[in-house]
Parts: C-alpha cells; sequence; structure tokens
C-alpha cells in the first residue's frame, strides 16, 4: 500500500515546502516572563509586516530535559499556554511549542499551530500517537525534530505513525547528530532524505550549535549564520532560531541563542539565499 505524500503543509495562510518561501520558526528558548514573551512576539511582528516573512512564534512552557534539578523549567502548562494566547490574539502570529506528556497535546493544539515532538521524545509512541490525534481534530501541524542519535532515513518511522493516525500535515526537523562526546554535527544530506518522505524539513539552527555536557549546556551562537546559510543551499524549507535580547543573560541556552536585535539581518540574508535556490529549481 502506498503512502500518500504531502510536500507542503499549510500553517494558517503560510505554506511551507517545496517551491515556497522559507517559514521562520521563531522565539525564545523559554517564556521567561509573560513581558519577554510579548515583546520578543511583537518585535517577529513587525519583522513579519515590514518583510512579509513567515514567522511562527516559539517558545517552550516547560524545559522538561533540562541538565541540572537547579536548572529554571518555565511556567508551566496553563500559564504558558495563556502567554501563546496572548502572542496569538495581540500580534496574529501563528503559534508552537514542544510536548512532553501525551496529555498536553489536545490542550496545546487548542493555542497552537504546530505541536512539536522534542528529539528526545520522537521515538515515543504514545507521544507521536497523542500529538497526531490532536492535531488531526484541529486541523495543524505536528514536526518531529530528528534525535541526535538517528540516521535521517530512520525518521520515516516517525512520519509512518503520524500518517496511521490520519495525519499528513507532518513536518521533520534537522537538529544534529551526536559526534562523540559534547558536540554535535549537521549532515546536510538528512534535508534531501527527510525531504524524500513527502515532508517539509526544518533546519534547527540554534539547537544544532549547542555544546552538549556539564549541568549547563554551551553554544556557539557565532557559527548560526554559516550553518543556516548551508542549510538553506542545501533545499531546507523552514528556519527553526531561537532569539532572545540579551542571550547571556537567559535562562536557558543562551550561548547558542541569536541576539534579537541581529535577527533582521540574518532573515534577509536567509531569504535572499532561498530566493537564488528556488531559482535554481
Amino acid at each position: 500500500m502506498s503512502e500518500k505524500l504531502v510536500n507542503t503543509v499549510s500553517i494558517g495562510d503560510y505554506q511551507c515546502g517545496t517551491g515556497h518561501p522559507l517559514l521562520f520558526i521563531l522565539g525564545p528558548c523559554v517564556m521567561e516572563s509573560e513581558q519577554l514573551v510579548l515583546g520578543v512576539a511583537e518585535r517577529l511582528a513587525q519583522l513579519r509586516d515590514r518583510y512579509g516573512y513567515q514567522i511562527v512564534f516559539k517558545s517552550s512552557f516547560d524545559k522538561a530535559n533540562r541538565t541540572s534539578v537547579d536548572s529554571y523549567r518555565g511556567p508551566g502548562l496553563q500559564d504558558g499556554l495563556r502567554m501563546l494566547e496572548q502572542v496569538r490574539r495581540q500580534t496574529g502570529l501563528p503559534t508552537t511549542t514542544d510536548i512532553h506528556e501525551s496529555g498536553q497535546a489536545a490542550a496545546c493544539a487548542e493555542v497552537c499551530s504546530i505541536l512539536q515532538i522534542p528529539a528526545f521524545l520522537a521515538r515515543q509512541t504514545d507521544l507521536i500517537v497523542a500529538a497526531a490525534d490532536a492535531a488531526v481534530a484541529r486541523n495543524i501541524c505536528v514536526n518531529v525534530k530528528k534525535p541526535q542519535f538517528v540516521a535521517p532515513e530512520d525518521t520515516v518511522h516517525a512520519v509512518r505513525k503520524c500518517r496511521a493516525r490520519g495525519l499528513h500535515s507532518i513536518i521533520l526537523s534537522e537538529r544534529g547528530s551526536t559526534f562523540g562526546y559534547g558536540r554535535l554535527v549537521n549532515d546536510f544530506r538528512s534535508v534531501p532524505i527527510m525531504q524524500s518522505f513527502g515532508v517539509p524539513v526544518v533546519y534547527d539552527a540554534t539547537h544544532s550549535v549547542q555544546l552538549p555536557g556539564g549541568a549547563v549546556t554551551g553554544g556557539q551562537r557565532q557559527m548560526v549564520p554559516t550553518l543556516s546559510r548551508a542549510a538553506v543551499a542545501a533545499g531546507c524549507d523552514a528556519v527553526f532560531l531561537e532569539t532572545h535580547p540579551e542571550p547571556d543573560a537567559a535562562l536557558s541556552d543562551g550561548p547558542n541563542m541569536v541576539v534579537l536585535d541581529q535577527l533582521e539581518q540574518l532573515l534577509s540574508e536567509l531569504t535572499r539565499f532561498r530566493d537564488v535556490v528556488l531559482s535554481l529549481n
């Protein structure tokens, strides 16, 4: 039995996939405060209005996989969804967040246009099934991040789990692969490989430059522009970038987040790269 392949997904008024402009998934790693969330969202909405970018706001209500027990995790599900609803209502930006338990899927689907499955949980069938069921019920998407320990070819199984529940609005994310201790590398062959499953592929630029290890994860944010350009040249359909007004003061993933004031230039560069890629195809 052949699988139905859909290379383009709809996210509100946006189209993500082959032949379409880049989709940008942007926002602070974790919801540190309502002021931060709404402030960043307003800046992103200004970029959308000024340049016509396809921007989805992303932030986490719970960083459930923090290394240290002392690290900040977030405001929790209820307050987090309230903030995302405020973002949607005040800016009109579609929203996304990551879910960690099956019981969170339905509530998040009420507010979000994309449900994100974290890389460490992308093998958890019950979580993927719950996300797929919630997405079908609300006509939204599921974004499954490729685990650092899984080959791109093997992400087809997550896609098949979603399709088995009737969901065809599926996105896969490349976020690097473990290369020894404390290092991630990107194999950009993963972009066309995962696209061959009939889904758009997101490049997660900021998590790809993480330096895992120790009580607090490090990062190399200066590498984000280089790797992002390479991913767009390889044909990715969307770019995921976490951003913060003051990353060095952020409560999670500061070393790999893009400075908010530097985002405008980076999005412009990536958009021009995408235009070249589309012109060649």
